[in-house]
């Protein structure tokens, strides 16, 4: 097979798919299971910006629906004409258009172009590297909310990693890991601060000072985390948790053989291809930009948008180095079709929210929560604000739609305890953000998982410690918080 017939390293592996599969059809069956034993309840809602919002005080029990079994487990089918089809719809176009403008990247030797340039100027650099390509994810997460254009940097980045002489759980610290941890430590973020702060009538983005602190703490904190592995596994490759799965890609993408193809990757059509990817980038970063910070552009509208600047990026990309005609739509073809089993993973992780809500039971649980929640003091309170977004984040990943749900029965209960507002908005950011990276609800992190070699409980088993002190930390600001009062109410 010659090396451009070569099989494709951006696909969804085996093991990987088998493993995330069994753990959400296991969790599936606890979420249907859960049906059966909470009572039914629900809140009236609202339209409020075009979003459905909870009224205050409007919960009541309701009648125990009928929701047979085996509707379980064919909930997967159900997302695609449910409230959320759209969503479903373009993540499903989004990995589709991805996979195929990568697989034409890579067949066009256009990505190793990338990563020799790269590497011949970083070599002797490259932990300034990390830590610049670790900034710029967090603070594009921190600062913007910008998080989903980002996971197609993977791709890119975890080949880049294993030239330098790490492995792919050094790629995904720096990508995967750093956008979790910016959207979390959020400064200015739209999709959290933002609407969380509009619903709770405080000033638009003010406490930052406090939130600038929690980010450069993080910020140190992952670099060190990521800095401390890489530093371990270069000295001692076998003690890699991912060493056999790289051995492909290791091979593939080695410094040797990628600066030995230096001269190619300078010549014209690849610069010209190298161009022309990135202008469809910084294009679709400029959208992402506009919907974070204008209202008037919609952000249901910018993800689509971003997806087919990545895909027209490639194209572009593929034709400057002569991938033309029927070559260039098998190839897009091709990469789209490796993507596919990561669809039937997102609507699998849809179907646990689907199987909540149809079962009655999600409203019920905010209710139970919010009746604890007012009969605490104020260190307690904040501690179950973040506990509540911790388990609604199971369920429902999107931020913004959480606060739609929990701010309006959060605030009042927050003034009834003196717990300063801007308190619970930090609670709410801090639970909401960092599960982002833990919870195989999430489709984003399937999705990133899917494009590496890495299966969920690999990722578990790497992040765990430093998750667990994530947790101190953010325990440790919340407290300092409620001590001095953070607001200004």
């Amino acid at each position: 097979m010659s090396e451009n017939q070569q099989k494709s390293s951006i696909q969804i592996g085996l093991r990987s798919f088998v493993t995330a599969c069994s753990i959400l059809l296991s969790l599936m069956i606890l979420s249907g299971i859960l049906t059966r034993v909470i009572p039914s309840g629900h809140y009236e809602r609202v339209e409020v910006e075009g979003r459905s919002m909870v009224v205050q005080d409007s919960y009541g029990v309701t009648e125990k629906e009928n929701y047979p079994v085996w509707r379980w487990f064919t909930a997967p089918a159900e997302v695609f004409w449910g409230d959320n089809w759209l969503m479903v719809l373009v993540l499903s176009l989004f990995m589709i258009f991805i996979g195929g403008a990568f697989t034409v990247m890579e067949q066009g030797k256009i990505i190793e172009a990338i990563m020799a340039l790269l590497i011949n100027r970083f070599r002797k650099r490259k932990y300034l590297l990390m830590g610049v390509i670790m900034f710029v994810m967090m603070f594009l997460a921190s600062v913007i909310g910008i998080y989903e254009a980002m996971i197609p940097t993977i791709i890119f980045i975890v080949p880049l990693s294993l030239a330098l002489g790490w492995d792919s759980l050094v790629g995904l610290g720096m990508t995967l890991l750093a956008l979790s941890f910016g959207f979390s430590a959020a400064v200015t973020n739209p999709f959290t601060i933002g609407v969380a702060q509009n619903l709770a009538d405080l000033p638009l983005f003010s406490g930052s000072w406090l939130r600038v602190i929690f980010f450069a703490v993080i910020y140190i904190l992952g670099y060190l985390y990521v800095y401390r592995y890489a530093r371990k596994i270069e000295r001692h490759p076998e003690k890699s948790l991912s060493y056999k799965e790289d051995e492909l890609i290791r091979h593939r993408y080695s410094a040797e053989k990628l600066l030995a193809n230096l001269e190619q990757a300078q010549d014209k059509k690849m610069k010209r291809a190298i161009v022309s990817f990135s202008v469809c980038l910084i294009l679709a970063l400029a959208v992402l930009f506009a919907a974070a910070l204008s209202p008037a552009i919609p952000t249901d509208y910018a993800f689509p948008v971003l997806s087919l600047l990545f895909l027209l990026g490639g194209i572009l990309a593929g034709r400057a180095v002569g991938i033309r005609g029927m070559k260039l739509l098998r190839t897009l073809a091709g990469g789209g079709l490796s993507m596919a089993p990561g669809i039937l993973l997102i609507v699998m992780a849809m179907s646990i929210p689907h199987i909540m809500t149809r079962g009655g039971v999600m409203d019920t649980i905010l209710f139970r929560a919010g009746q604890i929640i007012q009969g605490t003091g104020l260190y307690a309170a904040g501690f179950l604000v973040y506990l509540l977004t911790l388990i609604l984040n199971f369920f429902i990943s999107s931020a913004s739609a959480k606060a739609f749900l929990v701010m309006p029965i959060l605030v009042p209960l927050a003034d009834l305890l003196h717990l300063t507002r801007q308190t619970v908005i930090l609670a709410f950011d801090l639970g909401d953000g960092f599960s982002n990276i833990i919870f195989p609800t999430n489709a984003l992190l399937l999705i990133a998982l899917g494009f590496t070699s890495i299966s969920y409980t690999r990722w578990i088993r790497w992040t765990w410690k430093v998750q667990l002190i994530i947790f101190g930390l953010s325990m440790t600001f919340l407290a300092f918080a409620v001590k001095i009062g953070f607001g200004p109410f």
